[in-house]
């Protein structure tokens, strides 16, 4: 059993009251987890003060509490750790605690806007063909080891993340491939871990409700690669202007890839059907059955990761021609009429317009792109005139529905999309509140050939609506309809 000294190990202390050699059995940050012999790590967050719940802590059993306030009223022998961040601390404790399993494997962190569950899947699956035991954190689920684990977070908390890394270093896995968010970088639930490479794939607007300015939104994601070791890559994508400013200051060795301009990897699209798209890496020409500008952006960082990492060049390019479509990333299926329906997750202003775009480049407009669209509750609301103003210019009809409303009224939601439509637009534009609804009538206004967009929730399988998770699954959903399924 490790003792309170062993776990805060490389933690920044302010003081320490009692003997720190105390065993501890584990390591709690919510006081309804806390067993017997926990230390307690009092989190201040948005809504809830951890040391609000101090008391309970200890009455269940704590015998250490980590704070940033030390409270008045606890007894002579409570054993008290001061820390400047309770969060950065949180961290550093999971990672002891579970004898710091990143170091025993390569870990790759990947941030961005759009495509982070995309390129972080495509990694597991390459290096599964290349014969690694992989092992994936990220937004869809945890997988390793032939086993899924329900993912409720992007980036999960430290003792989540240090669990599952510790029992993939016990099963053999050499490579893992996590999702950082900035969510997750601000909350420091990624300090502590060892980064083999970073990946940047791209900078929109998302999240702004959070982090206040997109400038802000931007500096958080620099602190990762801020972070990274001298040891670590960091690549990124040259053609986005914030690749260039994710590379300042990063002791990593640096890397770019681009399709639009010069970089260390380069890539070009060749051609571009919903089948799937032709591309060119490095002047060796590869099928893949992904399809958009936006998917070739992601397999490049696949393919310049593949090659830091080690892979064999040949071998990398046919294993990039075996991937297959991430669930609810462009996923596609055809009716019977031959009408094209794709779910995306593209739930940020220009997710929404690469997949509209990549609609249009490949369609013959010969007939009509119908998008249903929504915007979720709770969350950033400067992208919904954005998100309704790009549905509406690219789609022959938009139909503006629920996503995840949350706690809001979802009326008001598709409302605040209504207001970002160009006038010329207005006549394009149905309000359908009901998500299953809004596919019927999209189904209906259908005809053959025609291309459907179902845009927003992607893999996911629910729609929260007023605390609640409701079962809801675009593609299956789809399926019902367009292809007549009970």
């Amino acid at each position: 059993m490790k003792t309170l000294q062993d776990i805060l190990y490389r933690v920044p202390l302010e003081a320490t009251i009692g003997n720190i050699k105390t065993p501890i059995t584990t390591v709690c940050f919510d006081s309804r987890a806390v067993k017997e012999g926990a230390v307690f790590v009092a989190l201040k967050g948005t809504q809830v003060d951890g040391h609000d719940f101090i008391s309970k802590a200890i009455e269940k059993g704590a015998v250490a509490v980590v704070v940033e306030d030390i409270p008045t009223g606890l007894a002579d022998e409570q054993v008290v750790i001061q820390v400047d961040n309770a969060h950065k601390a949180l961290s550093i404790m999971a990672a002891n605690f579970y004898d710091n399993p990143s170091k025993k494997l390569e870990l790759v962190g990947v941030t961005g806007t759009n495509g982070k569950t995309t390129v972080t899947s495509l990694l597991s699956k390459v290096f599964s063909y290349a014969g690694h035991k992989t092992g994936l954190i990220s937004t869809v689920a945890i997988t390793y080891l032939d086993q899924e684990y329900l993912a409720t977070h992007t980036t999960p908390d430290p003792m989540v993340i240090n669990k599952h890394l510790h029992a993939m270093v016990e099963g053999g896995v050499s490579h893992c491939f996590m999702e950082v968010s900035s969510h997750g970088i601000d909350q420091e639930r990624t300090t502590g871990l060892h980064f083999s490479g970073g990946i940047f794939t791209n900078l929109t607007h998302d999240h702004l409700d959070y982090h206040g300015s997109f400038a802000e939104y931007r500096d958080v994601k620099k602190r990762f690669f801020d972070q990274l070791p001298a040891s670590a890559f960091a690549l990124v994508n040259w053609d986005d202007k914030n690749g260039a400013f994710m590379l300042q200051n990063t002791p990593a060795k640096k890397y770019s890839y681009a399709l639009q301009n010069y970089a260390d990897f380069q890539g070009a699209v060749l051609e571009n059907q919903f089948q799937g798209m032709l591309l060119k890496m490095d002047n060796t020409e590869v099928w893949t059955t992904l399809v958009g500008s936006f998917n070739a952006a992601n397999l490049l960082a696949v393919y310049g990761c593949g090659l830091l990492m080690g892979l064999d060049r040949m071998d990398l390019l046919q294993y990039v021609s075996k991937l297959q479509n991430v669930a609810g990333r462009f996923q596609t299926f055809e009716s019977p009429d031959k009408v094209v329906v794709v779910v995306d997750y593209c739930h940020t202003p220009d997710a929404l317009e690469n997949v509209l775009q990549t609609i249009n480049k490949i369609r013959t407009n010969n007939e009509s792109l119908i998008t249903v669209v929504g915007c979720g509750g709770n969350r950033d609301r400067e992208k919904r005139p954005l998100m309704g103003e790009i549905a509406a210019k690219y789609s022959n009809k938009v139909i503006f529905t629920s996503d995840n409303p949350r706690d809001e009224d979802p009326e008001l939601i598709i409302k605040q999309m209504v207001a970002g439509v160009a006038p010329e637009d207005y006549k394009k534009v149905l309000n359908v509140v009901s998500r299953r609804e809004a596919l019927n009538v999209a189904h209906h206004l259908s005809q053959p050939k025609d291309v459907i967009l179902i845009a927003g929730k992607g893999h996911e399988t629910y729609q929260e609506i007023k605390g609640e998770r409701h079962p809801f699954d675009d593609y299956k959903i789809a399926q019902t309809i367009f292809l007549k399924k009970d």
